[in-house]
């Protein structure tokens, strides 16, 4: 008899964007595979075990947890944000899809959680409030070239992008030659919002238009948010300013 595999996504850090059907989950496992500092922001009790690995190690980390699950375990996988965008939904995906017949019969529950792109957008305004799509800019599993054409055509559509993994100390460049790229097709008033750990006490939100963008106000724990042509700039008086992406399109930037 197989146990279950649950994955959940802790969400951007604030604990009280834990959904309570993460809560749950965590409530029902006794052990937890994940990356240290996500398993951190877990209160475990005395009965439930906690096996950390590095943040590289996604695929090792989803087989380990199979074959726990597989020997009868209730196990957890836990990733930040949503488990399912850019994360350990995807992994465990892949370990069953090229993993022995018996991993296909673990009964997997996997929890929505609050991805980073939304803690940021919240914390701003409504910067996603029309079309827009999400990019993780590190080539370690995809060609550079293939992320440099999914941002100029992004662009050229006039899609918000929300940029994952942009920028860390083995990728120091890759986030100032995508701002290179889309000031190639985007105005240089569009607005860009770096948004690093929203909702934690170390919180901090910026917004500088495209022409201005400086590459070194992001690392790992930031998520970069470029508006389209029609992102808008609201000033308050007293208040930050809120920045939006009309319902309505109007084509008139494009």
């Amino acid at each position: 008899m197989t146990g279950k595999l649950f994955i959940v996504g802790t969400g951007p850090g604030n604990p009280a964007q834990m959904t309570p059907e993460t809560r749950e989950a965590i409530s029902a496992a006794t052990e937890f595979f994940g990356y240290g500092p996500y398993l951190d922001r877990l209160d475990l009790r005395a009965d439930q075990h906690r096996i950390a690995s590095d943040n590289r190690e996604e695929l090792d980390r989803a087989q380990a947890a199979l074959v726990r699950a597989a020997a009868g375990a209730d196990v957890c996988v836990v990733s930040g944000g949503d488990p399912g965008i850019f994360a350990m939904a995807a992994a465990v995906c892949e370990a069953i899809d090229n993993g022995p017949a018996e991993w296909r019969k673990v009964d997997l529950v996997i929890t929505p959680g609050v991805t980073a792109m939304l803690a940021v957008a919240a914390r701003i305004g409504a910067p996603l409030g029309h079309d827009f799509c999400a990019m993780s800019l590190s080539d370690n599993l995809k060609p550079w070239e293939v992320i440099t054409k999914r941002l100029r055509l992004a662009a050229e559509a006039g899609l918000v992008i929300a940029l994952y993994n942009p920028i860390s100390k083995t990728r120091p460049w890759q986030l100032g030659e995508a701002f290179a790229i889309l000031r190639q097709v985007l105005p240089p008033h569009v607005p860009v919002i770096f948004g690093r750990a929203a909702g934690r006490p170390d919180e901090r939100i910026t917004v500088m238009p495209l022409g201005e963008a400086d590459a070194n106000r992001a690392d790992m724990a930031t998520c970069v948010i470029i508006g389209s042509p029609e992102t808008r700039i609201v000033p308050r008086d007293g208040k930050p300013d809120l920045v939006y992406t009309p319902r309505s399109f109007t084509g008139e930037s494009l």
